[in-house]
């Protein structure tokens, strides 16, 4: 039976991706998309884009773009790196291409440029990383960083009252374009959680594996999740993001 498996904020965190692949038994057969942010954090943020390009020749899948790939993609195109994605996991992800040859960073750069800045399905569920503010949709959206910098949405669908109806006047229009919408960017662990948090019609899979949680992997049909261990103890010798 296949299945359409979302992924949250990985972080350079290669060995909790496995993890979650092995634990929710992800096969050939599975849809996967996944919500951004693959690099900048723990140590081997370059393995998982060389593992994510193959996997892409196998299954089908979908890929986010991020604030953090956006950071990758401008150092790897323009040798632009500054202070604050250094500072924010960019170092690690520097040090973890010091061996790639030229020619294997241009086709990691290729598989940057091909990254969607948000993917909507047949079941006219959104797929984006941070969120938009266009009460039209992020198809309108004027400022295209929104996608991948935009908490707004989510901060909004925190802060609504569990009792107001989708009926009433109240009720953000930009919620009721989409049935269900799927973010990464702001970790659960803001609010204290440590696992995927449901607002609204919003669903966060950042888990904080950047951080001191873990990697969540989520089937969106059935809302059943599977997560890695916290990523320090995959990790005991790194401290992950500042």
């Amino acid at each position: 039976m296949k299945r359409t498996l979302a992924i949250g904020d990985i972080h350079g965190g290669f060995k909790a991706l496995q993890q979650v692949f092995e634990r929710a038994d992800v096969t050939q057969n599975d849809k996967l998309i996944f919500l951004g942010d693959y690099v900048d954090g723990w140590s081997e943020s370059s393995q998982i884009i060389q593992f994510l390009i193959e996997l892409s020749q196998k299954q089908e899948c979908i890929f986010i773009k991020g604030n953090h790939d956006a950071w990758t993609e401008d150092w790897i195109s323009l040798d632009n790196a500054p202070d604050v994605w250094l500072s924010n996991g960019g170092k690690r992800t520097v040090e973890s291409y010091a061996d790639y040859s030229l020619e294997d960073l241009d086709k990691h750069l290729e598989f940057f440029r091909r990254m969607k800045n948000y993917y909507v399905d047949e079941e006219n569920r959104l797929f984006i990383h941070a969120g938009y503010s266009s009460m039209h949709g992020p198809e309108r959206e004027v400022h295209s960083s929104n996608y991948r910098w935009d908490r707004t949405l989510w901060e909004t669908a925190v802060a609504m009252d569990k009792k107001l109806s989708k009926k009433s006047n109240l009720y953000p229009k930009r919620f009721l374009l989409y049935d269900e919408i799927f973010i990464g960017h702001t970790p659960t662990l803001d609010l204290g959680m440590r696992t995927p948090v449901h607002k609204a019609n919003i669903w966060n899979l950042d888990t904080g594996a950047a951080f001191t949680g873990a990697l969540s992997i989520m089937d969106v049909d059935t809302k059943e999740f599977w997560q890695s261990d916290p990523l320090p103890s995959l990790y005991p010798n790194e401290k992950g993001r500042n």
